[in-house]
């Protein structure tokens, strides 16, 4: 009701009348929670806004005016370097759009993605999902960071093999996420299992937590400084193949036109970076 500018007897009436139209009910009376039918009807009605909203941007960039907001989702690992890239480059070519970014892990951004309330989001692949569209955006390295004192920081070669890596324990990110289910698979096929220091859903806070020293991780590489500070190792994963970095977008709804401009901008950006 604050939202609309309006009393709340008025939205219960709306609400009521809707229940009515509907043969449902959307709201528990008594714990003021949606019912299963009113979450339907909510995710129904939020893609309908997105696509009534879509209409009015896309027809101005027929114009020529691109304009409007874009949420856009992004892993804190890409973002930290991709993002002081990407915003000056579209505040220069496309200012009337309006940019919101949303630092998450992958799998908290694909489900906002799939509810629309993300127009697209950089996330690591593979996210497997029929209401999702995902391409790939390039490919990195997973390394191991080493603090000092560390008996991985001590080795006089710059690469452990996994059956080496697996005697120690590791900062890890949980399983059911892309990044370790494909380190597990990798340590499977070698013959052996990782051991988990800590399980952190989150490849900034993961990375974080290595370098202030709180143990060996398994990053990716652009987590990782070149060189690494002093005293910490910098290892490749012997056996370990590289994570993939995607786009995610909804399979629901076409993007609207500030949405492909930005795209176009993040694609030109990871081009230009290599």
């Amino acid at each position: 009701a604050k939202a609309l500018h309006t009393v709340q007897s008025n939205v219960s009436s709306h609400v009521a009348n809707l229940e009515r139209e509907l043969g449902v009910r959307l709201v528990d009376r008594a714990t003021g929670e949606l019912t299963d039918e009113g979450r339907i009807v909510l995710e129904r009605a939020r893609r309908i806004q997105t696509e009534l909203d879509a209409v009015g941007t896309d027809l101005a960039a027929l114009a020529g005016t691109i304009t409007g907001k874009v949420r856009l989702g992004m892993i804190g690992t890409v973002g930290a370097w991709v993002l002081p890239l990407l915003i000056p480059t579209l505040a220069a070519e496309h200012p009337g759009i309006h940019m919101v970014i949303v630092d998450a892990t992958t799998t908290s951004l694909a489900p906002q993605v799939i509810a629309t309330s993300l127009d697209a989001a950089v996330v690591n692949l593979p996210v497997e999902d029929p209401d999702l569209v995902t391409e790939p955006l390039f490919v990195e390295d997973r390394v191991v960071l080493a603090p000092p004192g560390h008996p991985l920081a001590e080795r006089k070669r710059d690469h452990v093999r996994l059956p080496e890596l697996s005697r120690h324990p590791l900062l890890l990110e949980p399983p059911g996420t892309a990044f370790r289910d494909d380190l597990d698979a990798a340590a499977e096929r070698a013959g052996t299992e990782l051991t988990p220091l800590a399980e952190v859903d989150g490849m900034r806070a993961l990375a974080a937590l290595a370098q202030e020293g709180f143990g060996a991780a398994v990053l990716p590489a652009t987590a990782v400084p070149i060189p690494p500070p002093t005293g910490w190792r910098r290892l490749e994963v012997t056996g370990l193949g590289p994570r993939t970095v995607g786009l995610a977008t909804s399979r629901r709804s076409r993007p609207t036109a500030p949405t492909r401009a930005v795209i176009d901008a993040l694609l030109r950006t990871l081009d230009a970076e290599g």
